[in-house]
């Protein structure tokens, strides 16, 4: 196995904050992996063994990085809404960047907490280093905007409403909606619903790999139906809005990897609607 990429749900700690952790592994042995990250609405908190923590702020377009042999990476995934509970700062002032944790904890913490995780015996001893850290830097006013909060939710894949929807649902103007959004998620509630839309594609795609069956069984114009998308032509669009690629290319690319060595459970259970509580 070359490469691998396991997911897990965070410490009850940070519960409300954080949907997934993860440590991501590649072989000393093997080849150089070329990782394509797909937009998720939400920042991620990494952490490279032998390097310091990194904030990648939510993005609305894809990144591909080359990780070379032997590098392994431990992270934290937030919630779409809790940076600022976790980093102190407006996700619009992080969106669309990758900031050396110094600049948000300051640069003696960061270096600690990176020496810390590099002397952790295994990575999920080191993951639980950096998700120990977060703990104990979070006070009782580290709580995400409740109504973004709701916003969310009702944003999630599978749910019946419509983002025109949210105002009157919520009781909001549509610019209080979109200041706030802008300022928990760093993007508006038009973007963060394309980006869990196809999210929720995604996490069909890796359900059904777990499940030793292909992705789109049922053919791509069910998966484009099945997700809230007009037709194939539309989620194809998408696709190459948010990955780079066509998705038929995107789901083989997710077929060979995912098979291999992967494990997203804790992310796809909560998007799913049929299984999420």
């Amino acid at each position: 196995m070359q490469h691998s990429y396991v997911e897990r749900l965070p410490v009850p700690a940070l519960a409300d904050l954080v949907s997934a952790v993860f440590v991501q592994r590649v072989d000393p042995g093997g080849a150089a992996f070329r990782h394509r990250s797909v937009p998720t609405g939400s920042a991620e908190l990494t952490c490279r063994i032998g390097a310091t923590p990194a904030v990648l702020g939510p993005r609305t377009g894809p990144v591909t990085q080359l990780l070379a042999p032997g590098t392994t990476v431990v992270g934290l995934r937030l919630r779409p809404g809790a940076a600022p509970a976790v980093l102190g700062l407006p996700a619009s002032e992080v969106a669309g960047r990758e900031l050396d944790a110094g600049a948000v904890w300051g640069r003696g913490a960061a270096q600690l907490v990176g020496e810390l995780v590099a002397a952790a015996p295994s990575p999920w001893h080191a993951l639980a280093v950096l998700q120990a850290h977060v703990v104990d830097r979070r006070t009782d006013a580290d709580r995400p905007d409740p109504l973004v909060a709701d916003a969310v939710r009702h944003l999630m894949p599978g749910r019946a409403g419509s983002v025109t929807e949210l105002t009157s649902t919520l009781r909001v103007s549509d610019r209080n909606l979109r200041r706030r959004c802008l300022a928990a998620v760093g993007m508006p509630p038009k973007t963060l619903h394309r980006l869990l839309r196809f999210q929720g594609v995604l996490a069909a795609t890796q359900r059904a790999i777990a499940q030793g069956r292909r992705p789109a069984e049922g053919g791509l114009s069910r998966l484009a139906a099945d997700a809230g998308y007009a037709d194939h032509s539309h989620l194809d669009r998408e696709c190459r809005r948010l990955t780079g690629t066509s998705v038929r290319a995107f789901l083989l690319e997710t077929a060979g990897q995912c098979a291999a060595g992967h494990d997203h459970a804790a992310s796809y259970t909560a998007l799913l609607p049929d299984v999420r509580h």
